[in-house]
């Protein structure tokens, strides 16, 4: 019997409903539209594409911070948007958030210690002598010394907050971690480091991760699959390296491009606001795409994501042999 995957987003959409002004009618915001994921347990998915391609959205919908307009959300077989507040409760302990910037997420007024007790505490996982031994044991796990436990956000380095806000994620024993953009902020050397450290924890406590970034080249290090957005849609998926070396959809070959070292021609991928928009007959990137076949039925009929001959999900007429 195959075992069900560990997060399975199915048919979600998110709408949300922008006002103009005080006496004009608002204008609904597609962020997502029908956007199905898988992740397994143990491995990394990288979710990568522009600003505004819906990232961030569905992170906060798998972790049940924003409801979908359709569609579910299941962590471990567990519908996150049904549940009661117990069973949220718990389902929050197994999956945690990094958020980009940590000096942000950390209070300034709170020591990072203090920032690692708390949630520990609340979920009643240790006291006493046993929380003080948990925390010290969170901060040498990511490369920290427990005596930095006293110190405040801003004395230490950007390098260093982040590790405290991978250690907070961890506090509570999370089988997932939600990973928003977390080394973007950083220096180019310390990214590789904190990289480092992401790929080791993973191994050491069997960690899920689904790792939100626009840089490619993270990605490639760290993911062991990718799934690629474009205007709130997934127009591919599959395995990080035939991804790589052979990208299906006109899309991930222009982000592709982007990659420093590539030897690809495309242009850069164009921004959602550059691309047009066909409605919804029409593919959202056929306004800006540079695919050789590229024909009418385009511009008249949505694409949709489909398995393909080289074991790839693509979401695009041309996009190599259908299964």
């Amino acid at each position: 019997m195959t075992e069900h995957p560990l997060v399975s987003i199915t048919g979600v959409s998110k709408v949300f409903l922008t006002r103009r002004g005080l006496f004009q009618a608002g204008r609904e915001h597609r962020a997502l539209d029908d956007v199905t994921l898988h992740v397994r347990r143990g491995e990394t998915v990288g979710l990568v594409g522009e600003s505004g391609s819906g990232k961030t959205t569905i992170a906060r919908i798998l972790l049940g911070l924003l409801a979908p307009t359709t569609g579910s959300v299941q962590f471990d077989g567990i519908d996150v948007h049904a549940a009661n507040s117990m069973t949220l409760r718990a389902l929050r302990r197994r999956m945690q958030l990094v958020f980009q910037d940590a000096t942000g997420s950390l209070n300034p007024r709170v020591t990072v210690g203090d920032a690692i007790r708390e949630p520990v505490m609340v979920h009643g996982l240790h006291t006493g002598a046993a929380l003080a031994d948990h925390v010290a044991a969170l901060f040498e796990d990511v490369g920290l010394d427990p005596a930095l436990t006293s110190k405040y956000p801003h004395e230490l380095s950007g390098g260093q907050r982040q590790r405290v806000a991978i250690a907070r994620a961890l506090s509570v024993q999370p089988e997932l971690l939600v990973l928003d953009e977390p080394v973007s902020a950083l220096d180019v050397s310390i990214q590789a480091q904190v990289l480092n450290l992401l790929a080791d924890l993973r191994e050491r406590h069997g960690l899920t991760y689904l790792f939100i970034a626009h840089d490619l080249a993270v990605v490639r290090h760290l993911c062991d699959a990718v799934v690629v957005m474009y205007r709130g849609r997934i127009v591919e998926t599959g395995d990080r390296t035939a991804l790589f070396a052979d990208p299906k959809h006109p899309y991930t070959a222009a982000l592709l491009s982007t990659v420093p070292g590539s030897e690809r021609l495309e242009s850069r991928p164009a921004r959602s606001d550059e691309a047009g928009d066909a409605g919804a007959s029409g593919c959202p990137y056929v306004g800006v795409c540079g695919h050789p076949e590229r024909d009418a039925r385009c511009r008249t009929e949505r694409p949709v994501l489909r398995p393909t001959a080289s074991a790839r999900q693509v979401a695009c007429h041309h996009g190599g042999n259908d299964v």
